[in-house]
């Protein structure tokens, strides 16, 4: 077992379930154009969360971490007409490059993006009353643990609370690792398996992302 066949295995999903279109290929070009980091899920999790938003029929989304849309349009294309996706974005270049490409995508009526601090932006939704369905956790990875606590104060029971890249190909398991994001998922890992609100597993995944893997709960 080798990178080459776990990539070559990811190609062979995408072929058959979870192919680019000409919306999604634009955020691909738009992230290589405008020098935004590479670090968009892979199609075949793209159509992963898809399928979750369609499992726990949600009409709500909340997204940590827009970058420049891609994980964005898979979700929102399994929202119902009248749904509705909120996605916080720090950097405003990101912001500006997602909204072309949702736009591009004519999602533009169920995508808001908000830009500034998450943890800024969230006691913001908790005033506005917002309560969501499903919520993807994508950012920086430090402050997961607060970002997992906020998304509990935005959740009702059965909503489905994902967090992406949380084995982080393994170094996870070096307790005196010195890296920030991956102090920030191990103590969010630690967190997550103590919360008693939560029913939650990792799901450690490899593919043309290399080894990592996502967190998923359900609220009790």
């Amino acid at each position: 077992m080798n990178q080459q066949l776990f990539e070559a295995v990811d190609q062979y999903i995408c072929k058959l379930f979870a192919q680019n279109d000409e919306a999604l290929d634009a955020v691909v070009a738009s992230i290589e154009k405008n020098n935004i980091p590479q670090i968009s899920i892979s199609a075949s999790q793209g159509k992963f969360l898809q399928v979750l938003v369609k499992l726990c029929r949600a009409k709500n989304i909340l997204e940590l971490g827009t970058l420049a849309g891609y994980s964005t349009i898979w979700m929102a294309r399994g929202l119902p007409a009248d749904g509705k996706l909120i996605s916080l974005e720090y950097e405003q270049l990101h912001a500006d490059v997602a909204r072309e490409n949702i736009k591009r995508a004519r999602l533009d009526n169920i995508v808001e993006i908000r830009v500034g601090n998450g943890l800024d932006l969230l006691p913001q939704l908790q005033q506005e009353q917002k309560v969501f369905d499903m919520i993807f956790i994508d950012a920086d990875k430090q402050p997961y643990t607060e970002y997992f606590q906020w998304a509990l104060k935005l959740s009702h029971s059965g909503t489905l609370i994902i967090a992406d890249n949380v084995i982080r190909e393994g170094k996870i398991l070096d307790e005196a690792s010195q890296d920030e994001a991956v102090t920030g998922v191990q103590r969010f890992n630690k967190f997550l398996a103590a919360t008693k609100e939560v029913t939650a597993v990792i799901m450690q995944n490899v593919g043309e992302k290399d080894h990592d893997g996502m967190a998923i709960a359900v609220v009790n």
